[in-house]
């Protein structure tokens, strides 16, 4: 995968039409992060979304999915709930018809160590690679501009209730399938995806009223 240089956006200039090449894959994003300058260790969230753009609703989806769900980054206490104040911010700015998202100064200097980072996208390469092997145009009802606002408000739902799944054990990797195949959906145009995303997020509605209830 070649680098794309001298093309990120000016990250305070929302107006700014700068912005790297769209991402077309789950693939792709694990390469794009993989390409972050090396002089950045750790390597904070204003870094990645330099190198992924900041304009993609599914590109933040699929990235705070992957945050989530994988391990040595995931399994970092208090990680979901970052995840989730990410998704929750750019859902409601899309709600509101904004073109690039704005984020604040806390969050975009979360950062990792490059050698977990590393890890964590050597584990998922593969099976990056699968799930671009799946997807498709289809069904694009489910992914169309009504579609993607339908899927910010079912997003900024997940986003509410993870800091609850941090306290029940396994849960959140629920709700990192749901931001994952959200993501996958609108990059990939591929509406199969967008119906087994709504199907999980019930399922994350289910488990969190089934432990509430249990309380």
């Amino acid at each position: 995968m070649k680098r794309e240089k001298d093309e990120t956006p000016e990250p305070a200039a929302p107006g700014n039409s700068a912005s790297p090449p769209e991402i077309d894959g789950l693939e792709q994003l694990v390469d794009r992060i993989h390409d972050i300058d090396g002089d950045h260790d750790p390597v904070d969230l204003e870094a990645v979304l330099q190198q992924i753009g900041r304009r993609s609703f599914g590109t933040i989806l699929l990235f705070a999915g992957l945050v989530v769900l994988v391990p040595l980054i995931g399994d970092i206490p208090g990680v979901p709930t970052m995840a989730a104040v990410l998704v929750a911010i750019t859902s409601v700015q899309l709600l509101a018809g904004r073109q690039q998202f704005w984020l604040p100064g806390f969050l975009l200097k979360r950062s990792i160590s490059r050698a977990r980072l590393e890890k964590a996208l050597k584990f998922v390469q593969k099976p990056a690679r699968f799930t671009d092997r799946l997807t498709r145009r289809r069904l694009e009802l489910f992914v169309n501009q009504t579609g993607t606002r339908i899927v910010g408000a079912a997003t900024l739902g997940v986003a509410l209730v993870m800091p609850i799944l941090e306290l029940i054990p396994f849960s959140a990797n629920l709700a990192g399938i749901a931001l994952c195949a959200f993501g996958v959906a609108l990059i990939a145009r591929d509406g199969f995806f967008a119906l087994i995303s709504v199907l999980t997020t019930a399922g994350v509605f289910v488990v969190v009223g089934y432990w509430l209830a249990q309380i």
